[in-house]
């Protein structure tokens, strides 16, 4: 019942702020399913895809999807997903969280100031190569850390291109879907999936998401940059704190 519970509010975190919705399932697979932390990450992102689908389908029904960005962010995205898997099995886990932290804040403390968008105009070859590197950071830390990459990809639309937050929100799930079915082919290939537990923690979440998205389609410009901000700083204060109670239960006793 609890693993559930962690697909239904993955979902509707999915719908309301275009981010896959790892950040909740992530650490709701290691407590509930008692899955480790590689294997959570690889199982979070496999679960990602069936929730960001729905809630995909639903930005797209109210046009808030540019799929000229989504094309650029995806062909950096896919090539970070193959980065971020590979270095699943060797990377320092605990500064990877206080960078991606780091950059949690910084884009937050932004959008709390940003004002209401208009929409992007035309792209620029400086602004799709900007695209696909952002692309690659995302897919780095969506193999990394199993999260879709929406918390990346968003900021960067809005303070970037000028992108309306609804637009960025359903621009990211379309980015998310190709960096999730990428990174979680590689990670099956190294045993860090639990099918089962993705595939209900996903469907589960297929639902709640369709209704956040419905809820995001008729939320305001600015009201939307604020709670996507507070979400950010959320995330990144959970991250930090992880990272310290991880850092003090492996300190030597004395």
């Amino acid at each position: 019942m609890s693993i559930l519970l962690v697909g239904v509010g993955a979902g509707f975190l999915s719908g309301v702020f275009g981010v896959g919705g790892g950040i909740l399932i992530v650490p709701g697979l290691v407590f509930f399913a008692k899955l480790d932390q590689r294997r959570a990450h690889g199982t979070s992102l496999a679960a990602v895809l069936p929730i960001s689908l729905a809630s995909l389908i639903t930005y797209w029904s109210h046009d808030h999807v540019d799929w000229h960005v989504a094309l650029w962010l995806a062909i950096g995205a896919v090539g970070g997903a193959i980065l971020g898997t590979k270095l699943l099995k060797t990377a320092r886990h605990d500064v990877l969280s206080y960078g991606f932290a780091t950059v949690l804040i910084v884009s937050a403390i932004r959008l709390y100031w940003t004002t209401s968008a208009d929409g992007r105009t035309d792209l620029t070859v400086a602004a799709a190569i900007a695209l696909v590197v952002i692309g690659v950071a995302t897919g780095t830390l969506a193999g990394l850390l199993g999260v879709g990459g929406g918390v990346i990809m968003i900021p960067a639309m809005v303070l970037l291109l000028g992108e309306m937050n609804v637009m960025a929100k359903g621009t990211s799930l379309a980015v998310i879907i190709p960096t999730a079915i990428t990174g979680t082919i590689r990670n099956r290939k190294t045993a860090n999936v639990d099918v089962k537990a993705a595939v209900i923690v996903g469907l589960s979440g297929v639902i709640s998401a369709v209704a956040g998205g419905s809820l995001a389609a008729n939320m305001s410009e600015s009201l939307s940059n604020s709670l996507f901000a507070t979400l950010l700083l959320v995330v990144a204060v959970q991250m930090i704190y992880r990272e310290r109670r991880v850092r003090s239960s492996n300190a030597p006793t004395q």
